[in-house]
């Protein structure tokens, strides 16, 4: 269901000319303001002590510039990147061929490393602590153990679950940085960024009701913002204006919030099958027909954000502001106050 989702922050076939969107320096990406901040000084400070930068962990919700971020690291080091991910690594000889053809303060990009197989993810501690890789040769008794030599290098590691990452390996990341989702500010600045290098026209106002729909993510506002523009072409001499980009986004079926219509029907569901909730999570999947993974991981976190869902030990429920949204009035026995996304219990 996640592949077909226009507001999706996972990466779709379609993305793949957002690399062209992609900043290239650190003074060029916009947002995330103390990550850069900090990322400046210890990139500096590794430059003036000729050493690579320590290793790095960008943790946080798809779609905000992780995979970015590692290039731009590579590109202000002045060092070349290689790009892998923790899935695309299922023996331990994959990890040693890329550590053995890295050079000096090289950046090893490994995405989605809570997926990291636990044997390589072993090899791992010692190239990280002491830039070396120990390995096996042969099979039982004759089989003895060589340590290679490796150059010193920067683990930059993202993930969009830092939770499931073992505590050996989260505790050899020296800079860890989580991302945030964007300010509506941010992804303005973005989006009109991203029109001057499509050479798109769009007015201020424009920008801004993308952004407004872009669900704090870049990856999406950039998605959108290729999808208005292809109404523009056709309906308004190739302008994308505050008007347009509201009807255009609504045959979309995204909302003013930025729901579509997965999300509005898991409110729905909860508001009118089961009374506001609380409702389980495998019984709201049932009634839903999706399964409790794809809810949990790819419905929920929006919606929580936004304060319009609420968790609870005995299920999900709606909050006041979700029934706000969708022109509804909640019922007389709760209040209609709303604090935090929660509902007050009378």
């Amino acid at each position: 269901m996640e592949e077909d989702r226009l507001i999706s922050a996972q990466v779709q076939t379609g993305d793949q000319e957002s690399e062209t969107l992609r900043p290239l320096r650190l003074h060029e990406y916009i947002g995330q303001t103390k990550i850069k901040e900090n990322l400046k000084i210890f990139m500096q400070a590794a430059l003036n002590r000729a050493e690579p930068l320590d290793h790095v962990l960008l943790y946080g919700p798809p779609g905000l510039g992780k995979t970015t971020l590692a290039n731009i690291i590579a590109a202000e080091m002045g060092v070349n990147i290689r790009t892998t991910s923790g899935p695309a690594i299922e023996r331990p000889g994959d990890l040693a061929a890329l550590l053995t053809a890295l050079e000096p303060h090289d950046v090893l990009f490994i995405d989605e490393i809570h997926r990291l197989n636990r044997t390589a993810e072993e090899i791992l501690y010692a190239a990280m602590e002491d830039a070396c890789l120990d390995i096996i040769i042969g099979k039982g008794p004759s089989a003895r153990s060589i340590r290679l030599s490796l150059p010193r290098f920067t683990l930059v590691g993202a993930t969009t679950r830092a939770g499931q990452l073992t505590s050996p390996l989260r505790d050899r990341f020296g800079v860890i940085s989580r991302l945030e989702y964007y300010e509506t500010a941010d992804l303005v600045e973005i989006i009109k960024r991203a029109a001057g290098i499509l050479r798109q026209e769009i007015t201020q106002e424009g920008a801004e009701e993308i952004a407004r729909r872009a669900r704090g993510t870049p990856r999406v506002a950039n998605r959108l913002l290729k999808r208005v523009r292809d109404y523009a072409q056709v309906w308004e001499n190739g302008v994308v204006t505050s008007a347009l980009a509201c009807d255009a986004l609504t045959r979309l079926d995204v909302d003013p919030a930025g729901l579509d219509l997965m999300d509005q029907k898991t409110l729905q569901t909860i508001i009118y099958t089961f009374q506001g909730g609380p409702v389980g999570l495998e019984t709201l999947a049932a009634t839903i027909g999706e399964e409790a993974e794809t809810l949990e991981d790819v419905v929920e976190p929006f919606l929580l954000q936004r304060g319009l869902l609420q968790r609870t030990s005995r299920g999900r429920m709606v909050t006041a502001e979700a029934y706000r949204h969708l022109g509804l009035s909640a019922p007389q026995n709760r209040a209609a106050s709303h604090d935090g996304g929660l509902f007050a219990q009378e």
